[in-house]
């Protein structure tokens, strides 16, 4: 049973946060040998904010030109390089246990991608993969894919244009990759694709590639996770 938690429009940092407090339930429950299952499905729209992955130094000068734009700029421990996220966007972050699924990496970002793919598909749009990684439509990025996997539990994940404003990628190399443009599922279909409208069936995707069943998670539940550890962002994001 995988727990779904839609967090609607937050900050990087709180999503962040989040996604900690899971991960540690998954450690500390490896740690003292207990079979839990906190395996848990965040999915965010995100406040404006550039992001780079582990591969990738940013100068001071680049970072205020950046938050001059009117974002965030946020260093982070995923893979790959820069990318931007904000509202439009539908972010998914798994903390799960791979070990529940595959032990694989290279599996779960296949899976990601597929399940991207998957939905495209319901909606006649032809996206597939890259050596590049992500979800493509030509040579215009769909999905980006950042992950990062300790003792196989697994934060970060996949963001998926929805109806984003293209043009803060046009200040950015997305992903350093350059000649490359970024495309959007509102752009691709000719009409309006919500996050609200597009949730569903990025879900029951998810559900078949990963082999799942999802249920909404309760507010006893979430408090359980968090345990007032980070009492004081949720109240900024009126969670």
């Amino acid at each position: 049973m995988m727990k779904i938690w839609n967090l609607g429009l937050i900050s990087y940092d709180t999503a962040l946060s989040v996604q900690k407090c899971i991960a540690r339930k998954h450690l500390d429950a490896l740690k003292k040998g207990i079979n839990a299952n906190y395996d848990t499905l965040l999915l965010v729209e995100h406040k404006p904010v550039y992001t780079v992955g582990i591969r990738e130094a940013t100068s001071k000068e680049e970072i205020l030109r950046l938050r001059s734009l009117g974002a965030e700029f946020r260093n982070t421990n995923r893979g790959g390089l820069i990318t931007f996220h904000g509202p439009g966007q539908l972010v998914a972050y798994p903390v799960i246990n791979l070990k529940r699924f595959k032990p694989s990496v290279k599996w779960y970002v296949d899976s990601l991608e597929e399940t991207v793919i998957r939905m495209c598909a319901e909606l006649g749009i032809e996206a597939q993969r890259s050596p590049h990684t992500g979800v493509w439509v030509g040579d215009n990025k769909l999905a980006a894919i950042g992950v990062h996997a300790s003792r196989y539990i697994t934060t970060h994940g996949i963001a998926l244009n929805c109806d984003i404003d293209l043009n803060w990628f046009k200040h950015i190399d997305p992903c350093g990759i350059k000649d490359k443009g970024v495309t959007s599922l509102t752009q691709e279909i000719g009409k309006l694709c919500t996050i609200v409208d597009m949730t569903p069936k990025f879900l029951q995707n998810f559900e078949k590639v990963f082999d799942c069943s999802c249920e909404e998670l309760d507010s006893s539940q979430q408090k359980e996770i968090l345990k007032g550890v980070y009492d004081n962002l949720l109240v900024e994001e009126n969670l």
